[in-house]
């Protein structure tokens, strides 16, 4: 798997079998603050979902944000392996140590965090979930590349573990993706632009 360093010196890796990389190469570490932890009004007790949960960039700027107990759902167990040959900036190691832990055994858990793994196909693995989310981050390869989550089926499916009034941020401000999103029960908006012209999407459970 090639790592591929993005503008703002962090890390991120391309997946062959996509042909993309997990994050933008803006900014991996910028994207998942400023596209999913910030719009989502993160505080304390808060609980996330993370869908496509990847190197854990989206958890970890969660939880440099609040006290938050995380379900990750990732399909993939070698980008799980690669968090370990990360390094982040020294203000986010000690959340991160958490977030390789979790990657080693799929869980963590101390007074202030919460994170639980979930390996498999997220369509699968989001089902067998019974508990109610105050925000959610969903963040699968692209559209074009990995359609089948972002299907209105799938985003139903998300609606239906979304607390009433709670966020879903992305990064795809692609027409299906919202036609999907509003679909399923969201109202969606415009998110930040970041790295791109075109903006994120934020979606609110009516």
């Amino acid at each position: 798997m090639e790592k591929v360093i993005t503008n703002d010196k962090s890390a991120t890796f391309r997946n062959e079998e996509y042909d993309e990389c997990y994050h933008s190469t803006s900014g991996a570490m910028e994207e998942a603050f400023e596209k999913f932890a910030k719009p989502c009004k993160l505080r304390d007790g808060m609980k996330v979902l993370d869908i496509c949960f990847g190197i854990g960039y989206n958890t970890l700027a969660a939880l440099s944000l609040a006290d938050v107990e995380i379900v990750g759902l990732e399909n993939d167990e070698m980008i799980l392996k690669e968090i370990e040959n990360i390094d982040v900036d020294e203000n986010l190691k000690q959340n991160y140590e958490k977030i390789k832990i979790a990657a080693k055994k799929l869980q963590y858990s101390d007074d202030k965090t919460k994170i639980k793994l979930m390996r498999g196909d997220a369509r699968k693995t989001i089902k067998s979930i019974s508990q109610k989310f105050d925000a959610v981050f969903l963040d699968p390869f692209s559209p074009k590349k990995c359609p089948e989550l972002w299907t209105a089926e799938f985003m139903k499916d998300i609606a239906k573990r979304m607390k009433k009034g709670a966020i879903l941020a992305t990064y795809s401000c692609a027409g299906i993706v919202r036609e999907n999103l509003k679909s399923a029960g969201f109202k969606v908006g415009d998110g930040p632009c970041i790295g791109r012209r075109s903006p994120s999407t934020i979606a609110c459970l009516k």
